[in-house]
Formats: structure tokens, sequence, C-alpha cells
């Protein structure tokens, strides 16, 4: 089962995604591709700030966000995420709450988040992380 992060949602609104990526959802059955309401938050997100907002969200909702299942946060995610975000404090590693919050939900889950920032990720203890666009 895979967590759909956002950077891979939103290559597949580009002109020509990449074909990696195309080729290893299609490999795939739609029942294991997931993603977190964070990355749907953020597609809406960069796409509220375009002239073309209306036309390109409808677009979203009917070519990603309808054929992948969306995660909502529940307490266990968030409470991994206060443990994630502890233990990266501890160690002196920051990174974004947007992406502690998509990790907690595929540890929760355990889901293996697919990913263009392997960097961040992989700083999250016990995450498995593959990136399908390299």
């Amino acid at each position: 089962m895979y967590l759909l992060d956002t950077n891979i949602l939103s290559e597949l609104v580009k002109k020509q995604p990449n074909r990696n990526l195309l080729q290893c959802l299609q490999s795939n059955p739609s029942q294991s591709l997931f993603t977190s309401c964070i990355c749907v938050m953020e597609l809406r997100f960069g796409s509220a700030l375009r002239d073309d907002f209306e036309s390109f969200w409808l677009n979203i909702e009917k070519e990603i966000i309808s054929r992948v299942n969306v995660i909502p946060l529940g307490p266990e995610e968030v409470l991994i995420a206060g443990d994630i975000l502890a233990d990266l404090q501890k160690r002196g590693i920051p990174i974004g709450i947007e992406d502690v919050l998509i990790a907690s939900t595929a540890l929760s889950h355990k889901f293996t988040v697919i990913t263009a920032n392997i960097r961040h990720f992989s700083k999250i203890n016990r995450l498995k992380v593959e990136n399908w666009i390299a």
C-alpha cells in the first residue's frame, strides 16, 4: 500500500508527467493508492493561488483526488505526529509540519510514502519511502 505525497500528485497535472511515475502507478491497483488529507490541502492551496483556480481545481478533483483514497487525520495519526516531532527535535532535525503529518498517516496505516522529497521523509524513523520519479 502506498501513500502518494503532494509532489507526486502534482506531477500528474503536468503536460508531460514523468514516465516512470506513470508506469509505477499503472502497475499498482488503484485500491493500493492513498493520499493524506494534508496533501489535498496542499493541492488546494497551490490551486487557489492560480488565476485559473476554478478550472484547475476541478481538473485536480476529477483526474487525481477521485482516483485515490484520501485518509483523514485521526487520533492515532496525530499522536504519531507528536512522537515524530519530538524525535526530530531531539535530534536537531527540522522538517515541515505537513511532512510530519503525511508521514504519521503512512506509519499509522503501514504504508510506503511515494515522494520526490526523499531528503525530508528519510529522516523519520521506521518510515518506508520510495521515489517513483527518479
